[in-house]
């Protein structure tokens, strides 16, 4: 069992300093090599100290999560097409209607490669981890959006952090009621997804 103090230095390096870092300017490679150590620094920890087995659970509510997505991904939807609309029209549904096969291929990329690392570090390696050195779950919940919101802080975009934050709750709010990293990774890669459909791709990173 890893002390408290050790935990808490983790939890610093990995969640506040490494992104914070990224913010700053130092040649690419270095950051892509702290990411991967990072990641598989998460990977060690998941298998050989918390003993995650990496099984899909056989008692998973679809239906409900499915119900609940997608009345969220409903009002998400109406929000971001008004944002579009008022605020940055001509890449209102840009990608899809202009370069489909690029859409396509960036939707798999993306949910394969980018959602279900994060969700692995953000989720299933966060909660395991410090869930109980918060005796508050709304506060747990909070951080862990904040951090989350924080791991962007490299787009330097004050709409990424909010965007990011809110994703962070929700995605946080379904992980602590399922305890699956694959439902939670469906939910993130469709928000997502529809982010980059509706023509929030470029700031958050999407390549147009």
């Amino acid at each position: 069992m890893q002390s408290t103090s050790y935990k808490l230095t983790e939890f610093f390096i990995i969640f506040i300093l490494i992104p914070v870092s990224f913010a700053v300017q130092y040649p690419i490679w270095i950051k892509m090599c702290i990411g991967v150590f990072g990641f598989l620094y998460v990977l060690f920890v998941l298998l050989r100290i918390e003993k995650n087995k990496f099984k899909v659970a056989p008692n998973l509510s679809w239906k409900s999560f499915f119900k609940r997505t997608a009345i969220q991904l409903t009002g998400i939807a109406i929000l971001t097409m008004v944002y579009m609309w008022f605020v940055d029209r001509p890449n209102l549904f840009v990608v899809i209607l202009n370069k489909p096969l690029l859409w396509l291929v960036i939707l798999f990329v993306y949910s394969v490669f980018s959602v279900y690392p994060q969700e692995l570090i953000y989720r299933t390696f966060f909660f395991q981890r410090y869930r109980n050195l918060f005796k508050n779950e709304a506060l747990f919940i909070i951080v862990n959006a904040a951090l989350f919101s924080l791991a962007h802080i490299f787009f330097r975009n004050g709409l990424v952090m909010i965007l990011t934050f809110v994703g962070g709750i929700l995605f946080a709010l379904t992980f602590k009621k399922t305890n699956s990293t694959l439902l939670v990774s469906i939910e993130h890669a469709i928000y997502g997804c529809w982010l980059f459909t509706v023509g929030m791709g470029e700031m958050l990173g999407f390549p147009s």
